[in-house]
C-alpha cells in the first residue's frame, strides 16, 4: 500500500513540473511562429470566382477504368 502512496505522489509531482514547464514556454515564446509569417506572403490567396467565369474541370482518362 506504501508504494502506491509513494508512486501517487511521484506521478502528481511529474505532472506539475509537465505543467509549470508547458506554462513557462509559452510565456517565452516557445510557440511563436515568426517564420510562417514572413513565408505566408509569398504565396498566392485564392481568389473567389467571379459571376460568368467559368472554372475549367479536370478530364477523365478513358484509359483509367476502374
Amino acid at each position: 500500500m506504501n508504494v502506491i502512496l509513494v508512486l501517487v505522489g511521484f506521478s502528481l509531482v511529474v505532472a506539475l513540473a509537465g505543467l509549470i514547464a508547458f506554462f513557462w514556454s509559452v510565456r517565452t515564446g516557445q510557440y511563436d511562429d515568426p517564420y510562417g509569417s514572413s513565408v505566408r506572403i509569398l504565396f498566392d490567396d485564392e481568389k473567389p470566382n467571379e459571376p460568368g467565369t467559368v472554372v475549367p474541370c479536370e478530364k477523365e482518362d478513358p484509359t483509367n477504368q476502374i
